[in-house]
This record gives C-alpha cells, sequence and structure tokens, in this order.
C-alpha cells in the first residue's frame, strides 16, 4: 500500500515541521505581531508518524519550522530518523531547512547523526539588506558562517534559498549569481507567494522567473541542467559550469502537475498542499489510540483527496488557512 492520489501522483516527500517558533522575522513571513500559534509535539510523537508515513513509500523526509534548529533534541530526532528504511530498503533522504542562525555549532552534529543535507534561506547577500529584511540586526555574519560549516562538514549540496521581492531585494539577483560562483552553493530563487500573516501580497511584488533569468542572462549566460519531473526548481549553471541556480516559480510556471509532497505542521496535522484550506488531524487519530495501520489508512484517505493544483491569480482564489511559517516550508 503506497500513497498515491486520485490523479495518480506518488507521493515519496514529506515535510515535518517540529515547531513554529522562529528567531527571525522576515517581512514576507512573519508579518504579524502573533509570534507561534499552533504546539510543538514530542519527537517522538513525529517520529511514530513518520515511521508510519515511510511505511507508506515516503523516501525523503525535510525537517522544517519555524525555525527547527532552536528545538533541543532535534540532532537525536535527526539520529531515530536515520535509523528508518524506506520501503525498499534505502537510507531516508534526511535533509533540514533552516535559517542558518544556528547552524554553525549544529552542522557537525547533524552530520553526525546522520543529516544528509541543508537548505538555507538567505534573501541577501549584503548585510544591511539582509537586516531590513530578517529585521534581525548582525544575523548576515551568523549565516554565513552557517553555511559555510554545513559545507565543511559534507552537508552538500548545499542550497540557499532567496525569497525575491519587488522593492526589497530584487537587485541582490546578481550578488547570488557570484555567491554561487565564489561559495561553491547551490543559489535558489523563489516567487514570493500569498503565504505570508499579514496577506499583502499582490502580483506586483512578484519578480517572475523570467525577469530573474533575464537579469542572470545579463550577468553571464546560462544554460539548463536537467531536472527531474517532481523537482520544484528548474536548475541552471553559466556558461562556463561554475555556479548553479534553481529557480522556483509556484506563481509563473506552476509544477503542480508532477507534485509528490506532503506536510506534517507542528502540531501533527497533514495538510496536502501549500494552500490547502482544511488541516487533516493525524495527532488527533493517534492520541486517540489509534493504531499503525489505522493511521495507515487515515493518511491514504486523506492523499487520496490531494489537491489538483493551486489557484495563484486566478479569480476567486482564496488564500490557505495558515501562513507558511505556521505550515513548514
Amino acid at each position: 500500500m503506497f500513497l498515491h492520489d486520485k490523479f495518480g501522483r506518488a507521493i515519496t516527500d514529506l515535510r515535518v515541521s517540529v515547531t513554529d517558533r522562529c528567531n527571525y522575522r522576515c517581512v514576507y513571513c512573519r508579518t504579524g505581531n502573533e509570534g507561534a500559534l499552533y504546539a510543538d509535539l514530542p519527537f517522538a510523537d513525529y517520529l511514530r508518524m513518520v515511521k508510519v508515513l515511510v511505511g507508506l513509500g515516503i523516501e525523503k523526509v525535510r525537517i522544517t519550522g519555524g525555525e527547527p534548529l532552536l528545538r533541543n533534541g532535534l540532532v537525536n530526532f535527526v539520529r531515530e530518523l536515520s535509523t528508518l528504511r524506506t520501503a525498499d530498503g534505502r537510507i531516508l533522504d534526511l535533509a533540514v531547512t533552516t535559517n542558518g542562525h544556528l547552524l554553525s555549532d549544529l552542522a557537525v552534529p547533524l552530520k553526525a547523526a546522520g543529516l544528509k543535507r541543508v537548505t538555507v534561506s538567505m534573501d541577501a547577500v549584503d548585510p544591511a539588506r539582509f537586516a531590513r529584511i530578517t529585521r534581525v540586526a548582525n544575523g548576515f555574519e551568523n549565516v554565513l558562517a552557517g553555511i559555510r560549516a554545513a559545507k565543511r562538514a559534507g552537508l552538500e549540496p548545499v542550497k540557499v534559498n532567496c525569497v525575491l521581492l519587488r522593492g526589497f531585494n530584487e537587485d541582490q539577483i546578481v550578488e547570488f549569481a557570484r555567491f554561487t560562483r565564489d561559495e561553491g552553493v547551490v543559489v535558489r530563487f523563489i516567487e514570493f507567494m500569498p503565504l505570508e500573516e499579514d496577506r499583502v501580497w499582490s502580483p506586483e511584488v512578484v519578480v517572475t522567473m523570467d525577469e530573474i533569468l533575464a537579469a542572470l542572462n545579463r550577468f553571464r549566460p546560462l544554460r539548463q541542467l536537467p531536472n527531474s519531473l517532481s523537482e520544484t526548481a528548474r536548475r541552471y549553471t553559466f556558461d562556463d559550469g561554475l555556479g548553479e541556480i534553481g529557480i522556483i516559480a509556484p506563481v509563473s510556471h506552476p509544477f503542480c502537475g508532477h507534485c509528490s509532497r506532503i506536510r506534517l505542521t507542528s502540531d501533527g496535522k497533514i495538510r496536502t498542499c501549500l494552500f490547502s484550506l482544511l488541516d487533516h488531524d493525524l495527532a488527533a487519530r493517534m492520541y486517540a489510540g489509534a493504531t499503525d495501520e489505522e493511521m495507515a489508512d487515515y493518511i491514504c484517505s486523506v492523499v487520496e483527496k490531494k489537491e489538483a493544483r493551486h489557484h495563484i491569480g486566478e479569480p476567486g482564489f482564496v488564500k490557505p488557512s495558515r501562513s507558511m511559517v505556521h505550515i513548514g516550508g
């Protein structure tokens, strides 16, 4: 019994948020003043839910937040996850998405525990611009140190995600092109989605994939790299093969038709799409005494109803019931 939705898509990728807390307040994300809204569960409960999901065909597990490195016990959680095996006996592909602020001290322990890769959110390579976006003073040097520590630890490829907002950081595109070449990391630009707390998104704020490609090609000619159908990013390198750029374009070039992902929120609810209007409470069933088999049946019934696509920019679009920070990236 493997996870497939009614459109025939195999669900093999899981995002697990382990906390709703974050130590940054980025202007495109935690735009309100609410702070954390949802509970963190014990790691043992996440572990049981992940085990059931892995038994249903999940092959990749990405730990997210909030900011996951804020959770005490994260390294041991990674160690326990690393003992799980996919349905065909392979080691799980384990990754973390983090703002990188605490990564320099944790990169080596996480690697030793079994983490494979790390993605760091960093929206400017200029310290002043970085502080303006994150609303955290002196964070840039911490994040840069975390990226370099992750590379030294072998958590590669290290990916650096940049959300572009017109009027904030679109002038950083070329600076990030230099960054990928200088630092040996994969830089991924992400179109701004309507997932912020204050609901201030508008199409005019989105820096589109076509604009990003034009700016990069003015810096140096690009050539496209191959990627699998379920990958979220279109991949490029420069004409001399130095550096790698990914562009995640859910607004201008949606990739829903090959989506392989579901999410588990910090309070134990399944979300079948970032833009879902409903949560599905797996933790409640677990706490009510459901067996692993009953949990698996419930998960299959939820995934079977996964949405065909999002409807960003269409008439009547309804924003999701949670903002990104409360879902898990």
